[in-house]
């Protein structure tokens, strides 16, 4: 059989039928008579190739060299792309014993699905350029049934917004709908493929194995989308050579498994860092440069995960330079105030540390008492102006009657909640008539709400929680009225 096709290359409608045995007996014996022949006056004498050129009468070795199994395809598939009936396209003919075609009973809408079908599998989902398929698929394909459901349906029904955004490959489809467990949705994947478009082509296996070990060191489930989001290469960075390394360095800095989650979570890029070039220097420079504890730090990297990620000697020196410059800081003070609050050396100075600085000045402060209040309470520098500094310098002014100098001593008054904190606790103590006349005692806004209650109010916690509970629901309805 093999030998007879060599000799005698058939038609691609005639080899497909004798496939699938589709041939019956009157036309295989035909058949047989055809290739006993080696008289080229009785072979067919219009041959060409796909090219349009003539074809010897016989196969020549050089035919046999040029053209491979792959190359027929391309052949067929040509064949069958020109042919003007859907029908011829969709289904190999079937023939009688005269060689001629039985009429199809493949319909137009059938053919068509088959057509689609047929280019599917010469096509790549990627990018629409043309592939070849090795011989063993290439027959499973053309042997599949209606039951069939192509690929591309499936990736376009399941996910069809990405479809039309990006090139999405069928291959992708498992990581995609692991991923989707943890709140990812089609619009995240694009983030991601955007951002960094080999994320999305990571083997579900190791995805998994590498997600499963960041849960393991404490990151919280809701937290590994927002990990994703801002660094989708984690998911190709290998546990044993990458992930546990870092893990390692965090905990040698002295920082608890319990915290280590959440510093994974506010800095995913460390895992891009490395240990020796890039983290360990890092550290050191924090130590020596700066002039951090070491036993500080620890807390200083819990409090700004991102310092470990940043160009830390440009940082630090241009806020040193600034607040020395601006009030005079002496170095130990800002060295205090990175300590308390790390998150200094990642504010602006033009719209972060001045305009704050402008606005204690322009209360009364002179540069001593905001170095004071700032090396206190650095976090002052993190607070919006018009929606906290300002209205909580106005009730100290106008309700409390005390004077701006009050906050070198109490600066802790700019940290606390004006409606949870500030307001409910001076109101109580006026509607039980125990609020002292002139300055308002800032020492009675520090404590807990129970000390409060025992030290300053002499009621109970219950009875100060449902007036202040009273009091918001009284703002809240104003601020609705005016709205309205």
């Amino acid at each position: 059989m093999a030998a007879i096709m060599s000799l005698y290359p058939l038609l691609p409608s005639q080899f497909w039928n004798l496939e699938r045995g589709r041939l019956n007996s009157a036309s295989w014996n035909n058949w047989l008579k055809l290739a006993a022949h080696s008289n080229p006056n009785i072979l067919k004498t219009n041959r060409k190739s796909k090219y349009g050129e003539a074809l010897s009468l016989y196969d020549s070795d050089e035919d046999d060299e040029e053209i491979d199994d792959d190359d027929w395809l391309s052949d067929v598939s040509s064949h069958c792309v020109s042919s003007k009936s859907v029908e011829e396209f969709a289904e190999p003919a079937d023939f009688d014993a005269n060689n001629k075609r039985f009429k199809s009973k493949i319909t137009e809408s059938e053919g068509k699905d088959r057509q689609q079908e047929w280019e599917r599998g010469l096509r790549s989902l990627d990018n629409e350029q043309s592939f070849r398929l090795p011989r063993s698929e290439r027959v499973a394909f053309l042997q599949r049934n209606e039951s069939g459901k192509p690929s591309r349906n499936v990736k376009d029904k399941k996910y069809p917004r990405l479809s039309e955004e990006i090139p999405l490959d069928v291959k992708w489809l498992p990581l995609l709908d692991y991923l989707s467990t943890f709140g990812m949705k089609e619009s995240h994947f694009v983030q991601m493929y955007e951002r960094h478009m080999q994320s999305l082509q990571i083997n579900v296996c190791s995805a998994q194995e590498r997600l499963e070990y960041l849960l393991s060191v404490g990151v919280k489930h809701r937290d590994v989308r927002r990990i994703l989001l801002r660094q989708p290469q984690i998911l190709e960075y290998t546990v044993e050579k990458n992930l546990k390394s870092r893990v390692a360095f965090l905990r040698g800095l002295g920082i608890s498994n319990s915290r280590i989650g959440q510093i994974i979570a506010a800095a995913p890029s460390l895992f891009s860092y490395s240990v020796e070039n890039s983290l360990k220097p890092t550290v050191r420079y924090l130590v020596e440069e700066v002039g951090i504890k070491e036993k500080d730090l620890g807390k200083v990297i819990q409090l700004s995960p991102q310092i470990l990620v940043q160009r830390i000697d440009i940082s630090w020196n241009t806020r040193y330079m600034f607040l020395t410059k601006e009030l005079g800081a002496p170095r130990d003070c800002i060295v205090k105030m990175v300590t308390k609050h790390p998150q200094l050396l990642h504010y602006s100075i033009d719209d972060g540390l001045l305009p704050r600085i402008n606005f204690l000045r322009s209360i009364g402060m002179k540069n001593s008492d905001i170095v004071k209040v700032l090396t206190s309470l650095t976090q002052v520098l993190s607070l919006s102006l018009e929606e906290n500094l300002r209205p909580k310098y106005l009730y100290l002014v106008n309700e409390l009657n005390n004077e701006v100098q009050s906050l070198t001593k109490y600066p802790m008054y700019l940290s606390l909640s004006l409606d949870q904190r500030i307001r409910p606790r001076h109101r109580f103590l006026v509607s039980l008539k125990k609020a002292p006349k002139g300055p308002f005692p800032l020492g009675s806004l520090v404590p807990t709400d129970e000390c409060f209650c025992q030290q300053w109010a002499g009621t109970s916690l219950d009875k100060y929680l449902a007036f202040r509970q009273r009091l918001l629901l009284k703002k809240f309805a104003a601020k609705y009225e005016r709205n309205m």
